[in-house]
């Protein structure tokens, strides 16, 4: 069991609650820079508290987000049909757009 009593002092005018304010006032003085140190140590995390986040990264964060909640696509229809065509021989590709979307990913 532990010897620190973190419970809230019942009688506030005891001598342990009288203590305990006194501590924390000290605690707080010594947790305190001085306005030159302040001054310093903001000047010098200025430098390195920036980030900035590229306006693609922005863009592709607002795509993602409109994409997570789009509905889910159900293609197994489409797939299924596809694969039929393919295993009867009545497959008939689309040449031209076959070639348009070649050209355009590639340019």
């Amino acid at each position: 069991m532990s010897s620190i009593d973190t419970r809230a002092p019942f009688f506030p005018n005891t001598k342990t609650a009288k203590e305990e304010v006194q501590q924390a006032r000290q605690m707080r003085q010594l947790k305190r820079n001085s306005y030159e140190r302040s001054q310093e140590l903001n000047h010098q995390t200025a430098k390195d508290a920036k980030v900035t986040i590229p306006d693609a990264i922005k863009d592709f964060s607002r795509i993602k987000k409109a994409a997570d909640m789009a509905p889910p696509v159900d293609n197994s229809a489409k797939i299924a049909q596809l694969k039929a065509q393919i295993q009867s021989g009545t497959y008939q590709p689309d040449y031209d757009a076959i070639a348009d979307q070649i050209l355009a990913n590639e340019y």
